[in-house]
């Protein structure tokens, strides 16, 4: 009997993972976008409710684990896990966020370059090799992070209108 419930849960497992993906309508390939609160975490579906991603080697499958602390860390590992075990509660949505402007590399590359590099040890740098860099160089050839760039872009954005008034300030006082 024990093997029979082990049986229907492996089997029940298995269906939960498929509807996943069906409700999502992902593809082979497709970048997975997971809500992390303060950041995005990025993954890659590789089908069978599984996909890849890059996470700080001391870290887990369990979702929220590819966490802030992954900053602090200068190498991570690629994995191969369960979509379910990685988003957890967390929303998450397939955003091919570059397809508009880059044509996708075949699918067959992609899968096999992303099984490749499964138990990899790879540098890690939150500014040039994240993860959404490490999923964006699978999918399309080229690394690239548009949580980054918007970061840049907002901090430059917030000094020019610190230094604004900065500047107000001082011709104020000047008078």
């Amino acid at each position: 009997m024990p093997g029979l419930v082990a049986g229907l849960e492996r089997k029940a497992e298995e269906q939960l993972k498929v509807a996943m993906a069906e409700n999502k309508k992902m593809a082979c390939g497709d970048l997975i976008e997971i809500n992390r609160g303060i950041y995005n975490h990025w993954s890659i579906y590789v089908g069978n409710g599984y996909v890849i991603h890059l996470v700080p080697p001391s870290e887990h499958a369990d979702a929220g684990s590819s966490s802030v602390k992954s900053v602090l860390h200068n190498k991570a590992i690629v994995r191969k896990e369960p979509l379910k075990d990685v988003v957890g509660n967390d929303e998450y949505n397939v955003r091919n966020l570059l397809d508009e402007q880059c044509e996708p590399r075949p699918i067959t590359d992609i899968l096999q370059d992303a099984e490749k590099l499964v138990g990899k040890e790879l540098p890690y740098d939150l500014a040039t090799r994240n993860c959404e860099h490490f999923i964006t160089m699978l999918r399309y050839g080229k690394p690239h992070s548009q949580q980054v760039q918007d970061a840049v872009y907002s901090g430059a954005a917030v000094l020019g209108i610190l230094a604004a008034a900065c500047s107000e300030d001082e011709e104020m006082q000047k008078k």
